[in-house]
């Protein structure tokens, strides 16, 4: 016979299998899903060449001679020297400043500077690599 007072036992083990087993499947199959936006891009010009960008090169040796596109500038005379070469140039055109490794900071920096003021930002150090 059934007693009524009694309370009865849950078992929720079969639950929790079920439950850890969706788990596993969601964890799993949840990477692989990849979702899809279709975009219009627009087609590109095959007339149009692409343009080298120019830019100046300035090579500093270690005898602090100072190429700037195959001109040489002494170090003393290179501020003047410079912004007379950059007059007539767009200051938007990248600067390349490569430097001998025996060369002070300070020489680097003066350069740099240099360019700065003459109106460049786009200022790039090159280093090997």
């Amino acid at each position: 016979m059934y007693d009524f007072n009694q309370k009865p036992d849950l078992n929720i083990t079969p639950l929790v299998d079920v439950m850890l087993v969706l788990l596993a499947i969601l964890m799993v199959t949840a990477p692989v899903l990849e979702y899809e936006e279709n975009i219009n891009l627009p087609r590109g010009s095959r007339s149009h060449k692409v343009q080298q960008t120019k830019k100046i090169d300035i090579l500093i040796t270690k005898e602090r001679i100072i190429k700037v596109n195959k001109k040489h500038y002494e170090f003393m005379n290179f501020a003047d020297s410079f912004i007379l070469f950059a007059k007539d140039k767009d200051r938007d055109i990248p600067i390349h400043i490569r430097a001998d490794q025996l060369l002070e900071y300070k020489d680097i920096i003066f350069v740099l500077k240099t360019v700065k003021e003459a109106g460049f930002y786009k200022v790039a150090l090159i280093t090997d690599g």
